[in-house]
């Protein structure tokens, strides 16, 4: 993890391996963004060089200059975030992130990087801070401590508070999302159900969040039987780990609900081999969830929230639930198994029936949940829920972040999908909207009057293809930004 700092040095002085600058696109073609304070001769040089080489100061574009005139920096990148107005939305917010996210990706030999904000406000700020830190993030081998990667990074802005405040959130969040990362790049042999919670029981020692955990046992006797039934074909035990942040006076009450299949092999309904190879991802909603309650401790946010994981290993074995089982979930309501790869609903109906019996003001889960999802929207992530308002919040929350997200609907007439003459509903339906009926599914387990949104992240919470902007290949930490900016809505 970088250390991120607000700097005050004039960015031609700033020492460093690499100074960091935007590079804009306009009707004159690419020329450098404001706020970099450079001399007259080294901007002639640095135009001239984007002139030579054809730049189009796109997002992702990248240029490296070495021994440019005026910088003590030993090399100045160019950096692509496109258009840029006077006040820019939250599109070229986000071009800002990830132009200075692949910028800070490339330099993973350096160890101190200088990037120039390319203007003076707070929003500027924040998306400059966490696009360079979010890229710095390297993939650690096997669970071993990343050695590459840059160490330290110098934002150069403003020196107001808003400034300070902007750098400091945005520090929190990186710190968020590359444990989030980290996890979902975990071998399953590393982590399972119970390493995850101890996993969380390191990150939580000294801190503002509360652990509590439920065994095999207390699952049982507290009549978790979507978890239960779910985590029995395995050696390792499924767990439900609750997290708690609970300020004092708070505003609101939010419970986050996150999926935690540690490794999804299909159970009985095993998958097609290549279908697993990625399957040690299944979790990154809980992981998402676990780091947004974090983060949102560690910002002080007057806003109590509370996280509930939903952690087990899909295993086929003589011990395996099978299609036509019938389970008792935490509630009472009895679901007839159909197909055992459709497990992640059966834990997340347990935790939101857990968290429904606290009465918070709302209820968000977070899962890679469909096959349907990914089909429908790649790697945009698709919102449903009981209620159009806080729906919208959701997606207003994920805009601010720069996260893609899309609403769906709930349609009533697909619940009939789920009837059963053998307990009170199937727990999927058929083939048609699939992504659909896992919601409406999902509903069920709602307390009543409580808003609740569903979030299928089953896209873009992995990326198996080329690294781009600040997104490395693997786990991507896709949602937590958008449960903390969710939670600060409410504060």
């Amino acid at each position: 993890m970088a250390n991120l700092t607000l700097s005050t040095r004039a960015a031609a002085e700033a020492g460093g391996d690499a100074l960091v600058i935007g590079l804009v696109s306009g009707g004159d073609g690419a020329s450098l963004a404001p706020g970099h304070g450079l001399s007259r001769k080294t901007v002639t040089h640095l135009k001239a060089v984007a002139a030579d080489l054809d730049l189009t100061a796109k997002v992702g574009e990248v240029t490296a200059v070495a021994a440019v005139p005026g910088v003590a920096a030993r090399v100045v990148v160019l950096a692509g975030i496109g258009e840029l107005s006077t006040r820019p939305d939250t599109e070229a917010l986000e071009g800002i992130r990830r132009g200075f996210g692949a910028a800070i990706r490339t330099l993973s030999k350096k160890k101190k990087v200088v990037a120039v904000v390319p203007g003076s406000s707070a929003a500027l700020v924040a998306a400059t801070a966490e696009g360079a830190a979010l890229g710095a993030y390297t993939v650690a081998k096997a669970g071993a401590p990343a050695t590459d990667g840059v160490s330290a990074i110098a934002i150069v802005g403003p020196a107001d508070a808003a400034a300070r405040r902007a750098v400091k959130r945005a520090a929190v969040l990186a710190q968020a999302v590359a444990y989030t990362r980290d996890l979902v790049n975990l071998p399953p042999n590393l982590l399972y159900p119970a390493t995850f919670v101890d996993s969380l029981a390191e990150r939580t020692k000294g801190s503002k969040v509360k652990l509590k955990s439920y065994d095999m046992k207390q699952l049982r006797a507290g009549g978790f039987g979507g978890t239960v039934g779910v985590g029995q074909g395995s050696a390792n035990d499924p767990r439900i780990a609750v997290l708690t942040y609970a300020p004092a006076r708070p505003k609101a009450s939010i419970a986050l609900v996150g999926k935690g299949i540690t490794f999804d092999s299909g159970g009985l309904c095993i998958k097609p081999a290549a279908s697993m190879v990625t399957m040690k991802s299944d979790m990154a909603g809980a992981a998402a969830v676990a780091s947004a309650v974090l983060a949102i401790a560690e910002l002080g946010l007057p806003v109590a929230v509370t996280g509930y994981l939903g952690l087990a290993e899909n295993m086929p074995s003589s011990t395996a639930q099978r299609p036509s089982d019938v389970v008792t979930m935490r509630g009472g309501k009895t679901v007839e198994i159909l197909n055992t790869d459709a497990e992640g609903r059966m834990v997340l109906g347990d935790c939101i029936a857990l968290a429904s019996e606290s009465a918070p003001d709302a209820i968000v889960d977070v899962a890679t949940l469909t096959g349907a999802q990914v089909v429908a929207l790649a790697d945009t992530a698709a919102v449903m829920g009981n209620d159009d308002g806080f729906r919208t919040r959701v997606l207003d929350a994920a805009s601010a972040a720069g996260e893609a997200m899309w609403p769906m609907p709930l349609p009533k007439d697909l619940r009939p999908g789920l009837d059963s003459i053998n307990a009170d509903l199937a727990h999927k339906g058929g083939v048609e909207g699939g992504m659909l009926t896992a919601g409406i599914f999902l509903g069920e387990f709602v307390g009543e009057g409580i808003p609740w949104s569903h979030i299928d992240i089953a896209g873009p919470s992995f990326n198996d293809k080329t690294p781009s902007g600040y997104l490395p290949k693997g786990g991507t930490g896709f949602g937590v930004r958008t449960l903390v900016s969710l939670v600060e809505s409410y504060a």
